[in-house]
């Protein structure tokens, strides 16, 4: 029989936490909606497609109130524009201008969706059990090490373990996703069951729904593109355009395809290499989160996901100086990415994540 629990679900207006919402409370679960405000209203960058970050924010979240009308639930909404610019925009603009590639939806979940949302909730005197959102992900716990760890989420195509792997023992043991055993199809399947039309709505793929350079304070200078050799090439327009491994709009033309094998931001220089100079076999990992695991103290074999769309690759991971790994694949793998986050899989574990800092 399952408890009965108040718990407060992340609402974002999106067929995933609408449905996840619903199902709680047919549970019998007291429910109440929390969405955040984070939109900052000084940019002035156009809106050119749907994202988390972006001026439709208030239409988003008016969908948000007449879905929880719907469900006759409470929504609370909680305003983080301050702590998203310092947290998440910051550390976006920090990133770019230093040469490498970041991903703000995993920094985003460590420290606003699962931080200070909750810590503002409660400031405000909310009540609640557990927190929920609509992730497809699941929650596990070792019974022999009482340590919790993030599990794949049955949907393979829309698994989102991978930007829930900085999440901390604190938080893990605090949420709930009710999702985790489900496919889209079977989400989309409810919706429609129920009387909405949030299956038909396009969801959001983006960070950001204006360019770039809007959040970098407009600085976008010109630099040399080159080869390995240091050869220019060409020029670029701005060095936070382009993407370790891209190919297209590099505006050079060569008698053979080139990509970006390398992004230097002290220099302001582009680097360009054949296909086969994307793929290397060696990485370092630091600003390590570990999960299912203790930080090992010796080698240990595991699977590691360099980023969102990757498949996960066997390699050696080994504990190095500081909050520091060396990560060694079995087989090279393309584009590994300065910025990105690295997850390490124990089967369907998350065993631990971070920052790839260098790739050699």
């Amino acid at each position: 029989m399952v408890r009965k629990m108040k718990i407060a679900i992340g609402l974002s207006g999106g067929v995933d936490s609408t449905v996840a919402a619903y199902l709680l409370k047919q549970q019998g679960h007291t429910v109440i909606g929390i969405t955040m405000k984070i939109w900052d209203n000084t940019l002035s960058g156009e809106h050119l497609k749907s994202a988390c970050f972006g001026p439709d924010e208030e239409r988003e979240i008016e969908e948000t109130r007449e879905i929880c009308r719907f469900l006759g639930i409470p929504l609370h909404e909680i305003d983080l524009k301050s702590e998203y610019g310092q947290h998440i925009l910051n550390y976006f603009k920090s990133e770019y201008k230093a040469g490498r590639t970041p991903n703000p939806c995993v920094r985003c979940n460590q420290i606003m969706k699962f931080d200070f949302l909750l810590k503002k909730a409660r400031e405000l005197s909310l009540e609640f059990d557990k927190f929920a959102t609509g992730h497809y992900a699941n929650i596990g716990k070792d019974d022999t090490t009482g340590r919790y760890y993030i599990e794949k989420g049955a949907d393979e195509k829309k698994d989102q373990s991978y930007f829930l792997s900085m999440l901390s023992q604190n938080q893990l043991k605090r949420i709930m996703f009710p999702l985790g055993k489900m496919k889209k199809p079977e989400v989309k399947e409810i919706s429609k069951t129920i009387g909405l039309t949030l299956h038909e709505k396009k969801e959001s793929q983006d960070f950001y729904s204006g360019n770039i350079i809007d959040l970098l304070d407009g600085e976008s200078e010109t630099g040399d593109i080159v080869d390995k050799t240091g050869k220019v090439l060409g020029k670029h327009t701005g060095y936070h355009q382009y993407t370790i491994g891209q190919r297209k709009g590099l505006g050079v033309s060569h008698s053979h395809p080139l990509y970006v094998t390398k992004i230097d931001g002290e220099k302001n220089r582009i680097t360009l290499g054949t296909e086969e100079e994307l793929y290397k076999s060696h990485m370092e990992v630091s600003g390590l989160n570990w999960m299912a695991i203790e930080r090992p103290a010796s080698p240990v074999r595991m699977k590691v996901r360099i980023r969102y769309l990757h498949k996960e690759s066997p390699a050696l991971i080994t504990p190095a100086d500081g909050d520091k790994v060396r990560i060694d694949f079995d087989s090279p793998q393309k584009a590994i990415t300065p910025g990105q986050f690295a997850v390490f899989y124990d089967d369907t574990r998350v065993a631990g994540g971070g920052v790839i800092e260098r790739v050699y």
